[in-house]
């Protein structure tokens, strides 16, 4: 007997997903059977990871956009709907790190972080819900993490980009809930990334020291959370922040 795949026929669209987290969660939702919207902010990065997919049997198209400028969003959404016919997950994943202590830390540095990190996700949540509205039905997963309910030295610009991120699942959630379109988030903690490697030594041995578990995570373990808040079986989820951390914020 055949596995049944739960996302048949969907269509996701992943920011930030040529590579790390988000590819991982593009493989997940299509190991289910989802059609796959990869965007990066390159098109040449996304169409590699889209042409990999490809190669694997997965439908895959590559779309470049940077998150923190709305007309992207727009146009990249729009773009979407027209070559797949529909949107119904959309997660939002992209993110960058800029981190310096507080008193160190220039406007520039906030700034980029919190134009991609949160208006990123306003700008492509915004696309999006439209769509969903009108379909009646949508699944949204915002990547938050542990920082953003926590804190954490030198990473403030993070730290309040990931805070906006968690608070702009749950308005999204109470404002489009009547509508059928559940929105979540997840707050992934260390998690072993391309992105994590290059923090400093020193952040990477406190966070080992505090994490229970003893070990980082991986791209997959988060997937795997990201994919329930994208099924079925979250249909009466939404509003929540989940924890993919190994015990660290407990």
């Amino acid at each position: 007997m055949s596995k049944e795949q739960r996302l048949e026929g969907k269509v996701a669209l992943i920011t930030g997903s040529a590579r790390g987290i988000g590819k991982a969660i593009s493989l997940r939702l299509a190991s289910e059977g989802a059609r796959i919207a990869v965007v990066d902010i390159r098109l040449e990065d996304a169409q590699k990871t889209a042409d990999e997919f490809k190669a694997a049997g997965i439908d895959a198209r590559a779309y470049a956009a940077d998150v923190s400028k709305s007309a992207d969003a727009q146009a990249t959404v729009a773009a979407v709907v027209q070559d797949f016919g529909r949107l119904d997950i959309l997660v939002n994943n992209a993110g960058i790190t800029k981190d310096t202590l507080l008193l160190r830390m220039t406007e520039a540095q906030w700034d980029a972080v919190l134009a991609v990190n949160l208006k990123g996700t306003f700008n492509f949540t915004q696309a999006a819900v439209k769509v969903m509205m009108r379909q009646r039905s949508g699944k949204i997963v915002n990547i938050a993490s542990v920082v953003g309910r926590m804190g954490n030295i030198g990473q403030a610009n993070y730290s309040a980009s990931k805070a906006g991120v968690i608070a702009l699942a749950k308005t999204t959630a109470k404002e489009f809930a009547s509508r059928n379109i559940q929105v979540n988030a997840v707050a992934p903690g260390y998690i072993i990334t391309d992105m994590t490697a290059q923090l400093s030594q020193e952040v990477k041995d406190t966070f080992m020291r505090i994490v229970p578990a003893g070990k980082g995570g991986t791209p997959e373990d988060v997937a795997n959370v990201v994919y329930f808040l994208c099924s079925p079986d979250s249909d009466y989820v939404t509003g929540q922040v989940i924890n993919v951390d190994g015990g660290l914020l407990m």
